[in-house]
Formats: structure tokens, sequence, C-alpha cells
């Protein structure tokens, strides 16, 4: 039997619950745990002053704490904020804080690359190495927001956009948020979290199966068939109908508006035909769409799409009352903005 020890980050609520019905504890004694391991992050069981000794022995000989680390931290001209991280086995990932007026968001990655190989995006084009834990996507928050409070602020939103397909992180990911919006933790609020997925159509149904009450961001980027396949493999696996069919379930399921990211490439999918199938789409249930400028990556054909075309889709989507929004790329001077995060060590 393997005398490894088992990073406490990594459990849920419900195994940080067992362990205290295990030891026959009192229940609160696992809120106390919590609020030092994800609130205060601490990396060290000894500084858990208010934990009884027999909990803490059976801790530290069953238990772990690993934490991620910065190993890189990059400042772009309009603020935005890059961080590479490294894991305790040497992987690397990114998270990038985003900076506006009246909010600090912060974009997180869920996966050591990506499987999904869609051709407009540099996370997939060195593949994918695994998931990240639970304790390596809180990490993240963790580490950003202490360099928000060093400077007197702190995160207000965060976005599962990073690196990597959320949904197919699933238990994680989820694990994850139950983690941010506990009390005894951050106490994050649902409605401040967006999480984005490609289409994933099965996790989608389950979510809205499970209730949960954050923002869904859908990466769309086109509404026909031959042209997704071409940039999003995906889709030959769940298709422009699958995926209609499961947002209907979501929204009738949770009653949530769907968010739909489009990114504009120069002739691919920014003509006015594209913008009148686009609208017709989204006729299946309330949304809002934010319209993305692309952002070249390395070895890649796609070219962003050319201002006056942008300009004509937006006023087409905005003349059919739709909610539609132009998204400014920020941090592209530092590879920090939609679709440019990787998994090297720069």
């Amino acid at each position: 039997m393997s005398n490894k020890k088992i990073n406490i980050r990594d459990l849920s609520i419900d195994d940080i619950d067992n362990i205290i019905i295990s030891l026959e504890e009192k229940a609160f004694r696992s809120k106390q745990i919590i609020d030092w391991i994800w609130n205060k992050g601490i990396d060290s069981f000894d500084k858990m002053k208010n934990i009884p000794a027999k909990i803490l022995n059976n801790l530290k000989e069953n238990y772990c704490i690993n934490q991620i680390k910065i190993i890189q931290h990059q400042k772009s001209t309009d603020g935005t904020e890059k961080f590479l991280f490294e894991s305790v086995d040497n992987f690397f990932f990114e998270g990038v804080l985003i900076k506006s007026k009246n909010r600090i968001t912060a974009c997180i990655s869920t996966q050591i690359g990506c499987a999904l190989a869609c051709k407009f995006c540099e996370s997939g084009k060195n593949g994918f190495e695994r998931n990240l834990s639970i304790g390596e996507i809180f990490d993240q928050i963790l580490l950003m927001n202490k360099q928000c409070v060093e400077n007197n602020t702190k995160i207000s939103n965060i976005v599962i956009m990073g690196m990597g397909e959320p949904l197919l992180n699933y238990d994680n990911v989820i694990n994850f948020i139950n983690h941010i919006t506990s009390k005894y933790s951050y106490g994050f609020s649902p409605a401040r979290i967006t999480l984005s997925t490609v289409g994933i159509v099965p996790q989608i149904k389950k979510i809205a199966d499970n209730n949960l009450k954050i923002n869904m961001a859908i990466s769309l980027h086109t509404v026909n068939n031959n042209k997704r396949n071409l940039i999003m493999p995906i889709n030959k696996k769940y298709n422009l109908e699958q995926l209609k069919e499961a947002i209907k379930y979501y929204y009738k399921k949770t009653g949530n508006r769907i968010t739909y990211e489009y990114l504009m490439l120069k002739n691919i999918n920014d003509s006015l035909s594209d913008a009148i199938a686009l609208a017709e789409f989204t006729k299946i249930s309330p949304c809002k769409i934010n319209i993305i400028e692309y952002n070249e990556v390395s070895d890649c054909l796609y070219k962003q799409a050319e201002k006056e075309k942008l300009n004509i889709f937006y006023e087409y989507l905005f003349s059919k009352n739709l909610i539609v929004n132009i998204r400014k790329s920020k941090g592209t001077d530092i590879n920090a903005a939609c679709g440019q995060l990787a998994k090297k060590n720069k």
C-alpha cells in the first residue's frame, strides 16, 4: 500500500466533513479547516491555531499541503497582468488579471494544455498534459488575489476561460466553485463567476440539472457546421444542432441567460450573412453576445477581421434588439489576451 500523502487542497468540502465525522469531532471543525486551507491559504498544518491536537495529528499523518507558485509575473501597458504558475510536479500554466474601471477579473485555467485543438487558439497547440486539481485551480485565485491585496484591491469577478476546457475537468471545476463560494472560504458570489465552454453537451445539461448558479458562456464563433468543423474540431462530436438542444435544456432548467462568445476571423465568419444566421440561432433563448477581436497566435493562418466588417456585423445584431458588445482585447503585448495563453515556461 502506498504511503504517499494526499494533498488536502484537492479534497472537496464533503471530503473534509467526512474526515471530521470519522474522528467523531464536532461538525464546526471542518468549517475551521476550510477557513485555514482555502480562505487564509496556509502552507502548514501547524498554523491552524484553533484546531485540536487529535485532528492536527491525523491531518499531518495522512495529508500534505501542496501549493503552486508564481514563477513569472508580467504587466501589460494597459494594466493587465499575466502570471506563469508552476505545479509541484513541474508543469506550467497561466492566469490573468484583467482590470477595468469598476472591477478586477481573474481569468483562470483548468487544464495544462488543451486537447480540443481549436485552430485559432494557442493553448492547444502543444497538446494536453493533464487536468488541474481543485487546489491548483483555487491557488490561482489565492495567489493573484494576494497581488491585488498588496495594491489595496481585490478580485471582483472570475472567468473560467483560461487554458483548457472546464467541462472536461468537470468534477474538479465544480468542487473549486463550491470552495470559492463557500461562506467558510472566500464567500464569492456565483453571480460573479462565468464558465466558458466550447459546447460539451452532456456537461452543459449536467450543470443545468445541478442548478449551478454561475454564468454560462458558449464559445460559439460560427453557426455554420462546416465552418465550425474547420476551426473547432469538437463540433464533429457535438454539432450545432446538439448544442442548440443543450442550450434550450439549460435555459428551461435554470432560466439563466447564455452569453455567446464570437471571435471575428477575417473572411471566415465576419460577413453579414454570418450575422443574420447568428441572430436566427440566438432565438432559442435570451442571450448576450460578445464579439471578440481576434488575437493572432503562432503558426496560425487566420487574421483579424476588418473594422468595417466588424462594425457592420455589430450594427445588424444591435438592430435586432440583441444585447451585443464588442470586447476589446487586453494584454496583447504580453500574450495575455483571449486565445494566447500557453503551458510553456517562457
